[in-house]
């Protein structure tokens, strides 16, 4: 049925060409146009058929190689997608599409570093964009390059002062450079805005713990698991507390759940 599908498109350019001198370029706009409609719909085989024949059509046209890689991203194959964000990019450097694209790509490889790359990439081409600034942030914290990820999340916090994400992710990066105060003072800043957030909480705990502060600690970790009792994470972190408590039977009972 593809095959018929593409056969009947090609023969209609053909008339077309023939008729109004269309030219590959108008061609290859066409068919890109026709795999994006399927890929709207989640054929994304189809859509890729379609991608392919606009590529054939136009080797040079940048924004069919990147809805390429987003289909081929969508039937999981990650290294084509990579193949096809990297052509785009080498065929217009500025294309952000292409950039983002291979960001997430890497990141579903766990290459970090090639991640790191393309996102700095399009954040120096879309510095508005806080939701990038966020990634690449998270990025440099997989990476372990927690103080340089800071100054990503705050560049996210410049463009939206309420952007409790960032802040989250600032404060666990502050953490890990055992900052525990600035960390506590932004974990403050999101519950009272969000008392629902039971990551920002359980955090607070962590950092909390790591003072020695255990019984504060474990106030954290029960507003933590009050949003969420079945959340394995804080039942851990309270489990620890206890036991430094000295309570051992309910660390224990906390285990025996776990």
């Amino acid at each position: 049925m593809r095959a018929f599908y593409a056969f009947t498109c090609l023969f209609i350019l053909f008339i077309l060409s023939a008729v109004f001198g269309c030219t590959a370029e108008d061609s290859s706009i066409y068919f890109d146009k026709l795999g994006s409609k399927l890929y709207s719909t989640r054929n994304y085989s189809e859509a890729l058929d379609y991608y392919n024949m606009s590529i054939k059509q136009n080797p040079d046209y940048s924004d069919a190689w990147v809805h390429r890689g987003n289909a081929q991203k969508a039937l999981r194959d990650m290294n084509g997608s990579i193949a096809s964000y990297s052509q785009a990019a080498m065929l217009d450097g500025k294309n952000i599409a292409a950039w983002s694209g291979l960001t997430d790509a890497h990141m579903a490889l766990k290459d970090y570093a090639n991640a790191l790359e393309a996102a700095t990439r399009q954040n120096a081409l879309d510095p508005k964009n806080k939701g990038n600034w966020v990634k690449e942030g998270q990025l440099l914290q997989l990476l372990g390059r927690f103080e340089e990820s800071i100054s990503r999340f705050d560049n996210a916090i410049a463009l939206d002062s309420n952007y409790k994400d960032a802040a989250y992710r600032k404060a666990l990066s502050l953490m890990a450079q055992n900052d525990t105060e600035q960390a506590i003072g932004l974990l403050d800043w999101i519950v009272a805005a969000d008392a629902k957030n039971k990551l920002a909480y359980n955090a607070k705990g962590q950092a909390l713990e790591s003072q020695g502060k255990y019984r504060e600690a474990l106030a954290a970790y029960d507003r933590a698991l009050g949003l969420d009792p079945k959340w394995n994470q804080p039942q851990i972190n309270k489990m620890h507390v206890l036991l430094a408590l000295g309570k051992d039977k309910e660390a224990v009972d906390i285990f025996q759940k776990i």
